[in-house]
Protein backbone atom coordinates (compact mmCIF):
# COMPACT_ATOMS: atom_id res chain seq x y z
CA UNK A 1 0.00 0.00 0.00
CA UNK A 2 1.38 3.43 -0.91
CA UNK A 3 0.43 6.99 -0.20
CA UNK A 4 1.30 10.20 -2.03
CA UNK A 5 3.17 12.82 -0.04
CA UNK A 6 2.24 16.50 -0.42
CA UNK A 7 5.62 17.00 -2.10
CA UNK A 8 4.81 14.38 -4.72
CA UNK A 9 6.95 11.67 -3.14
CA UNK A 10 5.53 8.20 -2.61
CA UNK A 11 5.84 6.53 0.79
CA UNK A 12 5.14 2.84 1.38
CA UNK A 13 2.93 2.59 4.44
CA UNK A 14 4.62 0.55 7.14
CA UNK A 15 7.88 0.30 5.18
CA UNK A 16 8.97 3.79 4.18
CA UNK A 17 9.57 6.93 6.16
CA UNK A 18 6.42 9.08 6.65
CA UNK A 19 6.26 12.13 4.41
CA UNK A 20 6.97 14.71 7.11
CA UNK A 21 10.14 12.82 8.10
CA UNK A 22 11.75 12.53 4.66
CA UNK A 23 15.44 13.40 4.88
CA UNK A 24 15.74 12.09 8.45
CA UNK A 25 17.82 8.91 7.93
CA UNK A 26 17.64 5.88 10.19
CA UNK A 27 21.23 6.21 11.43
CA UNK A 28 20.66 9.79 12.57
CA UNK A 29 17.45 8.75 14.32
CA UNK A 30 19.25 5.92 16.09
CA UNK A 31 22.03 8.27 17.21
CA UNK A 32 19.71 10.94 18.60
CA UNK A 33 17.34 8.49 20.29
CA UNK A 34 20.28 6.49 21.58
CA UNK A 35 21.91 9.54 23.16
CA UNK A 36 18.59 10.41 24.80
CA UNK A 37 18.26 6.81 25.88
CA UNK A 38 21.64 6.91 27.64
CA UNK A 39 20.18 8.98 30.47
CA UNK A 40 17.96 6.27 31.96
CA UNK A 41 20.52 3.42 31.87
CA UNK A 42 23.23 5.72 33.25
CA UNK A 43 20.91 6.49 36.18
CA UNK A 44 20.84 2.75 36.93
CA UNK A 45 24.34 1.62 36.01
CA UNK A 46 26.57 4.51 37.04
CA UNK A 47 25.94 4.21 40.76
CA UNK A 48 26.16 0.40 40.95
CA UNK A 49 29.83 0.41 42.04
CA UNK A 50 28.85 2.88 44.78
CA UNK A 51 26.14 0.70 46.34
CA UNK A 52 28.41 -0.83 49.01
CA UNK A 53 29.78 2.65 49.78
CA UNK A 54 26.24 4.06 50.03
CA UNK A 55 25.28 1.28 52.47
CA UNK A 56 28.37 2.00 54.57
CA UNK A 57 27.87 5.77 54.41
CA UNK A 58 24.30 5.63 55.65
CA UNK A 59 25.01 2.72 58.00
CA UNK A 60 22.22 0.68 56.45
CA UNK A 61 21.68 -2.78 54.97
CA UNK A 62 22.18 -4.11 51.44
CA UNK A 63 18.42 -4.58 51.17
CA UNK A 64 17.80 -0.90 51.94
CA UNK A 65 20.18 0.17 49.19
CA UNK A 66 18.63 -2.30 46.74
CA UNK A 67 15.30 -0.62 47.51
CA UNK A 68 16.60 2.49 45.74
CA UNK A 69 16.69 0.42 42.53
CA UNK A 70 13.24 -1.06 43.16
CA UNK A 71 11.80 2.42 43.80
CA UNK A 72 13.33 3.66 40.55
CA UNK A 73 11.89 0.78 38.53
CA UNK A 74 8.39 0.98 40.03
CA UNK A 75 8.11 4.74 39.45
CA UNK A 76 9.68 4.26 36.04
CA UNK A 77 7.02 1.72 35.16
CA UNK A 78 3.98 3.55 36.50
CA UNK A 79 4.96 6.88 34.93
CA UNK A 80 4.81 5.33 31.49
CA UNK A 81 1.02 5.15 31.85
CA UNK A 82 1.11 8.95 31.84
CA UNK A 83 3.71 9.66 29.19
CA UNK A 84 2.36 7.31 26.53
CA UNK A 85 -1.18 8.70 26.25
CA UNK A 86 0.14 12.23 26.72
CA UNK A 87 2.55 11.71 23.82
CA UNK A 88 -0.36 10.50 21.67
CA UNK A 89 -2.21 13.76 22.38
CA UNK A 90 0.43 16.49 22.26
CA UNK A 91 3.21 14.88 20.23
CA UNK A 92 6.50 13.35 21.26
CA UNK A 93 8.75 16.31 22.17
CA UNK A 94 6.80 18.01 24.98
CA UNK A 95 6.65 14.92 27.23
CA UNK A 96 10.39 14.32 26.70
CA UNK A 97 11.21 17.86 27.82
CA UNK A 98 8.94 17.58 30.87
CA UNK A 99 10.37 14.22 31.93
CA UNK A 100 13.93 15.43 31.56
CA UNK A 101 13.18 18.47 33.73
CA UNK A 102 11.85 16.18 36.48
CA UNK A 103 14.90 13.95 36.14
CA UNK A 104 17.26 16.91 36.50
CA UNK A 105 15.59 18.08 39.72
CA UNK A 106 15.60 14.56 41.18
CA UNK A 107 19.26 13.97 40.30
CA UNK A 108 20.46 16.99 42.23
CA UNK A 109 18.06 16.10 45.04
CA UNK A 110 19.65 12.64 45.28
CA UNK A 111 23.10 14.22 45.35
CA UNK A 112 22.20 16.01 48.59
CA UNK A 113 20.00 13.30 50.17
CA UNK A 114 20.60 13.24 53.97
CA UNK A 115 19.24 9.71 54.57
CA UNK A 116 18.73 6.45 52.70
CA UNK A 117 14.96 7.08 52.83
CA UNK A 118 15.42 10.47 51.17
CA UNK A 119 17.69 8.92 48.55
CA UNK A 120 15.03 6.29 47.84
CA UNK A 121 12.44 9.04 47.37
CA UNK A 122 14.63 11.03 44.99
CA UNK A 123 15.41 7.84 43.08
CA UNK A 124 11.68 7.24 42.65
CA UNK A 125 11.29 10.77 41.27
CA UNK A 126 14.26 10.13 38.99
CA UNK A 127 12.48 7.04 37.68
CA UNK A 128 9.31 9.06 37.15
CA UNK A 129 11.19 11.53 34.96
CA UNK A 130 13.42 9.01 33.21
CA UNK A 131 10.45 6.88 32.15
CA UNK A 132 9.71 9.25 29.31
CA UNK A 133 12.94 8.14 27.62
CA UNK A 134 11.71 4.55 27.55
CA UNK A 135 8.18 4.95 26.24
CA UNK A 136 8.39 7.92 23.87
CA UNK A 137 11.42 6.82 21.79
CA UNK A 138 9.68 3.47 21.21
CA UNK A 139 6.61 5.36 19.98
CA UNK A 140 8.85 7.52 17.78
CA UNK A 141 10.25 4.37 16.18
CA UNK A 142 6.71 3.11 15.57
CA UNK A 143 5.83 6.50 14.02
CA UNK A 144 8.53 5.98 11.39
CA UNK A 145 8.77 2.23 10.76
CA UNK A 146 7.18 -1.18 11.35
CA UNK A 147 8.29 -4.79 10.98
CA UNK A 148 11.92 -5.68 10.43
CA UNK A 149 12.89 -2.07 9.68
CA UNK A 150 11.58 -1.08 13.11
CA UNK A 151 13.52 -3.98 14.61
CA UNK A 152 16.66 -2.72 12.90
CA UNK A 153 16.16 0.79 14.26
CA UNK A 154 15.43 -0.62 17.72
CA UNK A 155 18.62 -2.67 17.50
CA UNK A 156 20.61 0.38 16.31
CA UNK A 157 19.17 2.30 19.23
CA UNK A 158 20.33 -0.43 21.58
CA UNK A 159 23.78 -0.34 20.01
CA UNK A 160 24.11 3.32 21.01
CA UNK A 161 22.62 2.63 24.44
CA UNK A 162 25.09 -0.25 24.84
CA UNK A 163 27.70 2.34 25.68
CA UNK A 164 25.95 2.78 29.02
CA UNK A 165 26.44 -0.66 30.63
CA UNK A 166 30.02 -0.69 29.38
CA UNK A 167 30.99 2.83 30.44
CA UNK A 168 28.55 3.89 33.18
CA UNK A 169 29.85 1.60 35.97
CA UNK A 170 33.42 2.43 34.99
CA UNK A 171 32.57 6.14 35.06
CA UNK A 172 31.02 5.63 38.48
CA UNK A 173 34.15 3.90 39.77
CA UNK A 174 36.29 6.77 38.46
CA UNK A 175 34.08 9.26 40.28
CA UNK A 176 34.42 7.18 43.47
CA UNK A 177 38.19 7.26 43.12
CA UNK A 178 38.17 11.06 42.90
CA UNK A 179 35.19 12.17 44.98
CA UNK A 180 32.20 11.17 47.08
CA UNK A 181 29.43 8.97 45.63
CA UNK A 182 27.09 11.98 45.69
CA UNK A 183 28.92 13.39 42.68
CA UNK A 184 27.58 10.50 40.62
CA UNK A 185 24.06 11.90 40.91
CA UNK A 186 25.23 15.43 40.20
CA UNK A 187 26.85 14.23 36.98
CA UNK A 188 23.61 12.47 36.04
CA UNK A 189 21.87 15.83 36.42
CA UNK A 190 24.31 17.50 34.04
CA UNK A 191 23.89 14.61 31.56
CA UNK A 192 20.12 15.16 31.60
CA UNK A 193 20.64 18.88 30.91
CA UNK A 194 22.63 17.93 27.80
CA UNK A 195 19.85 15.54 26.72
CA UNK A 196 17.27 18.30 27.12
CA UNK A 197 19.30 20.62 24.88
CA UNK A 198 19.70 17.81 22.30
CA UNK A 199 15.93 17.28 22.24
CA UNK A 200 15.26 20.96 21.63
CA UNK A 201 17.75 21.40 18.78
CA UNK A 202 17.96 18.00 17.04
CA UNK A 203 14.91 15.78 17.59
CA UNK A 204 12.04 16.45 15.14
CA UNK A 205 8.42 15.94 16.02
CA UNK A 206 7.37 12.59 14.49
CA UNK A 207 3.63 12.66 15.24
CA UNK A 208 1.79 15.11 12.97
CA UNK A 209 -1.20 16.96 14.42
CA UNK A 210 -3.55 15.06 12.14
CA UNK A 211 -2.53 11.76 13.77
CA UNK A 212 -2.84 12.87 17.39
CA UNK A 213 -5.47 11.35 19.66
CA UNK A 214 -7.26 13.40 22.26
CA UNK A 215 -6.77 11.84 25.70
CA UNK A 216 -9.86 11.18 27.75
CA UNK A 217 -10.75 8.48 30.21
CA UNK A 218 -13.19 6.58 27.96
CA UNK A 219 -10.60 6.45 25.15
CA UNK A 220 -7.89 5.31 27.56
CA UNK A 221 -10.08 2.62 29.08
CA UNK A 222 -11.20 1.43 25.67
CA UNK A 223 -7.64 1.31 24.34
CA UNK A 224 -6.26 -0.31 27.48
CA UNK A 225 -9.06 -2.86 27.47
CA UNK A 226 -8.30 -3.78 23.87
CA UNK A 227 -4.62 -4.22 24.70
CA UNK A 228 -5.25 -6.28 27.83
CA UNK A 229 -7.60 -8.58 25.90
CA UNK A 230 -4.99 -9.12 23.19
CA UNK A 231 -3.16 -12.32 24.26
CA UNK A 232 -0.28 -11.72 21.87
CA UNK A 233 0.34 -8.19 23.15
CA UNK A 234 0.12 -9.29 26.79
CA UNK A 235 2.17 -12.42 26.23
CA UNK A 236 4.95 -10.62 24.40
CA UNK A 237 4.92 -7.87 27.01
CA UNK A 238 5.46 -10.31 29.88
CA UNK A 239 7.97 -12.39 27.94
CA UNK A 240 9.97 -9.20 27.59
CA UNK A 241 9.13 -8.20 31.18
CA UNK A 242 10.55 -11.30 32.82
CA UNK A 243 13.47 -11.33 30.40
CA UNK A 244 14.26 -7.78 31.52
CA UNK A 245 13.48 -8.79 35.11
CA UNK A 246 16.36 -11.26 35.02
CA UNK A 247 18.70 -8.41 34.09
CA UNK A 248 17.23 -6.21 36.82
CA UNK A 249 17.96 -8.95 39.37
CA UNK A 250 21.54 -9.02 38.12
CA UNK A 251 21.79 -5.22 38.40
CA UNK A 252 20.49 -5.23 41.98
CA UNK A 253 22.54 -8.12 43.36
CA UNK A 254 25.73 -8.30 41.28
CA UNK A 255 27.45 -5.37 43.05
CA UNK A 256 27.26 -7.22 46.37
CA UNK A 257 28.05 -10.68 44.92
CA UNK A 258 30.99 -9.55 42.82
CA UNK A 259 32.49 -7.33 45.52
CA UNK A 260 31.54 -9.50 48.51
CA UNK A 261 31.91 -13.14 47.44
CA UNK A 262 34.48 -12.62 44.69
CA UNK A 263 36.39 -9.65 46.15
CA UNK A 264 36.26 -7.29 43.17
CA UNK A 265 36.78 -3.57 43.67
CA UNK A 266 34.67 -0.88 41.95
CA UNK A 267 36.77 -0.99 38.77
CA UNK A 268 36.86 -4.79 38.63
CA UNK A 269 33.10 -4.91 39.09
CA UNK A 270 32.66 -2.37 36.29
CA UNK A 271 34.65 -4.53 33.88
CA UNK A 272 32.76 -7.72 34.86
CA UNK A 273 29.44 -5.92 34.48
CA UNK A 274 30.44 -4.56 31.08
CA UNK A 275 31.27 -8.07 29.78
CA UNK A 276 27.72 -9.24 30.47
CA UNK A 277 26.26 -6.12 28.91
CA UNK A 278 28.38 -6.57 25.77
CA UNK A 279 26.78 -9.98 25.21
CA UNK A 280 23.30 -8.46 25.25
CA UNK A 281 23.90 -5.48 23.03
CA UNK A 282 26.17 -7.23 20.53
CA UNK A 283 23.56 -9.89 19.89
CA UNK A 284 20.80 -7.27 19.62
CA UNK A 285 22.38 -6.09 16.36
CA UNK A 286 21.51 -9.45 14.80
CA UNK A 287 17.83 -9.23 15.73
CA UNK A 288 16.66 -7.62 12.48
CA UNK A 289 18.62 -10.01 10.26
CA UNK A 290 17.58 -13.09 12.22
CA UNK A 291 13.98 -11.88 12.26
CA UNK A 292 13.97 -11.79 8.47
CA UNK A 293 15.69 -15.19 8.24
CA UNK A 294 13.67 -17.13 10.83
CA UNK A 295 10.57 -15.04 11.41
CA UNK A 296 9.88 -12.95 14.51
CA UNK A 297 8.11 -15.63 16.54
CA UNK A 298 10.69 -18.31 15.91
CA UNK A 299 13.43 -15.85 16.86
CA UNK A 300 11.74 -15.21 20.22
CA UNK A 301 11.28 -18.94 20.86
CA UNK A 302 14.92 -19.74 20.10
CA UNK A 303 16.25 -16.80 22.07
CA UNK A 304 14.23 -17.67 25.17
CA UNK A 305 15.25 -21.34 24.88
CA UNK A 306 18.93 -20.38 24.79
CA UNK A 307 18.52 -18.09 27.79
CA UNK A 308 16.87 -20.83 29.85
CA UNK A 309 19.57 -23.32 28.87
CA UNK A 310 22.48 -21.15 30.02
CA UNK A 311 20.87 -19.77 33.19
CA UNK A 312 19.55 -23.13 34.37
CA UNK A 313 22.90 -24.80 33.74
CA UNK A 314 24.92 -22.26 35.76
CA UNK A 315 22.33 -22.27 38.57
CA UNK A 316 22.37 -26.06 38.89
CA UNK A 317 26.16 -26.00 38.87
CA UNK A 318 26.19 -23.39 41.63
CA UNK A 319 24.05 -25.66 43.81
CA UNK A 320 26.76 -28.33 43.66
CA UNK A 321 29.77 -26.03 44.19
CA UNK A 322 30.93 -22.48 43.61
CA UNK A 323 31.34 -22.22 39.83
CA UNK A 324 33.83 -19.38 40.19
CA UNK A 325 33.71 -15.82 38.94
CA UNK A 326 34.85 -16.47 35.37
CA UNK A 327 32.36 -19.25 34.69
CA UNK A 328 29.53 -17.12 36.10
CA UNK A 329 30.53 -14.23 33.84
CA UNK A 330 30.81 -16.54 30.80
CA UNK A 331 27.42 -18.18 31.38
CA UNK A 332 25.66 -14.84 31.92
CA UNK A 333 27.39 -13.44 28.84
CA UNK A 334 25.86 -16.23 26.72
CA UNK A 335 22.46 -15.93 28.43
CA UNK A 336 22.32 -12.18 27.93
CA UNK A 337 23.31 -12.62 24.29
CA UNK A 338 20.12 -14.65 23.90
CA UNK A 339 18.14 -11.85 25.52
CA UNK A 340 19.70 -9.45 23.04
CA UNK A 341 17.63 -10.91 20.21
CA UNK A 342 14.49 -11.42 22.31
CA UNK A 343 13.84 -8.01 23.89
CA UNK A 344 13.98 -5.72 20.81
CA UNK A 345 11.91 -8.25 18.86
CA UNK A 346 9.09 -8.56 21.39
CA UNK A 347 8.99 -4.76 21.75
CA UNK A 348 8.42 -4.34 18.02
CA UNK A 349 6.01 -7.23 17.49
CA UNK A 350 3.88 -6.19 20.47
CA UNK A 351 3.31 -2.75 18.88
CA UNK A 352 2.88 -3.86 15.28
CA UNK A 353 -0.90 -4.28 15.43
CA UNK A 354 -1.49 -1.15 17.52
CA UNK A 355 0.03 1.69 15.52
CA UNK A 356 -2.99 3.95 16.09
CA UNK A 357 -2.40 3.83 19.87
CA UNK A 358 1.36 3.25 19.83
CA UNK A 359 1.94 5.62 22.75
CA UNK A 360 -0.61 3.91 24.98
CA UNK A 361 0.56 0.45 23.92
CA UNK A 362 4.19 1.37 24.53
CA UNK A 363 3.43 2.89 27.94
CA UNK A 364 1.21 0.03 29.13
CA UNK A 365 3.73 -2.53 27.91
CA UNK A 366 6.59 -0.66 29.54
CA UNK A 367 4.69 -0.32 32.82
CA UNK A 368 3.90 -4.02 32.99
CA UNK A 369 7.49 -4.91 32.12
CA UNK A 370 8.94 -2.63 34.79
CA UNK A 371 6.51 -3.94 37.40
CA UNK A 372 7.53 -7.48 36.49
CA UNK A 373 11.16 -6.45 36.89
CA UNK A 374 10.54 -4.72 40.22
CA UNK A 375 8.59 -7.74 41.47
CA UNK A 376 11.50 -9.99 40.46
CA UNK A 377 13.92 -7.90 42.54
CA UNK A 378 11.58 -7.78 45.54
CA UNK A 379 10.96 -11.54 45.57
CA UNK A 380 14.62 -12.39 45.02
CA UNK A 381 15.55 -10.01 47.85
CA UNK A 382 13.63 -12.22 50.29
CA UNK A 383 16.19 -15.01 49.82
CA UNK A 384 19.30 -13.02 48.91
CA UNK A 385 22.19 -13.68 51.30
CA UNK A 386 25.03 -11.95 49.49
CA UNK A 387 26.11 -15.06 47.57
CA UNK A 388 25.84 -16.06 43.93
CA UNK A 389 23.34 -18.94 44.35
CA UNK A 390 20.13 -16.94 45.01
CA UNK A 391 21.09 -14.43 42.32
CA UNK A 392 21.51 -17.16 39.71
CA UNK A 393 18.36 -18.92 40.93
CA UNK A 394 16.27 -15.76 40.54
CA UNK A 395 17.68 -15.13 37.05
CA UNK A 396 16.89 -18.72 36.00
CA UNK A 397 13.37 -18.43 37.45
CA UNK A 398 12.69 -15.33 35.33
CA UNK A 399 13.84 -17.28 32.29
CA UNK A 400 11.58 -20.23 33.07
CA UNK A 401 8.55 -17.94 33.39
CA UNK A 402 9.36 -16.30 30.04
CA UNK A 403 9.77 -19.77 28.51
CA UNK A 404 6.39 -20.93 29.82
CA UNK A 405 4.69 -17.89 28.30
CA UNK A 406 6.51 -18.47 25.02
CA UNK A 407 5.40 -22.11 24.85
CA UNK A 408 1.79 -21.14 25.54
CA UNK A 409 1.46 -18.14 23.24
CA UNK A 410 4.05 -18.55 20.50
CA UNK A 411 3.78 -22.20 19.61
CA UNK A 412 4.71 -23.07 16.02
CA UNK A 413 1.70 -22.96 13.78
CA UNK A 414 0.51 -26.36 12.56
CA UNK A 415 -0.35 -26.51 8.89
CA UNK A 416 -3.22 -28.85 8.14
CA UNK A 417 -3.39 -30.21 4.62
CA UNK A 418 -6.74 -31.60 3.45
CA UNK A 419 -6.55 -34.25 0.78
CA UNK A 420 -9.60 -34.84 -1.31
CA UNK A 421 -10.07 -37.84 -3.51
Amino acid sequence: MTKLCPTGQTAIVGLGTPCHLKGHPMLRSALILGLLGLVGPFAIDMYLPAMPAIAAGFGTSETAVQATITAYFIAFGLAQLIYGPWADQVGRKVPILFGLAIFIIASFGAAFAPTIEALTGWRALQGFGGAVLMVVPRAIIRDMYTGTQATRLMAMLMLVISISPMLAPLAGSIVLALADWRWIFAILGFLAVAALVLTVVAQPETLPKSARVRVNLPNLMRGAGMLVRDPIFMGLTFIGGFAMGSFFVFIAFAPFVYTGQYGLGPTGFSVAFAVNAIGFFSASQLAGWLGERWGMRRLVRRGVAGFVLFTSAIFLLSLASDPGLYLVIAALFCANACLGVVIPTVMVVALDDHGDIAGLASSLGGTLQMLAGGLSIALAGLVFDGTVVPMLGAIAACGLIAAALTLILLRPRTVVVHITE
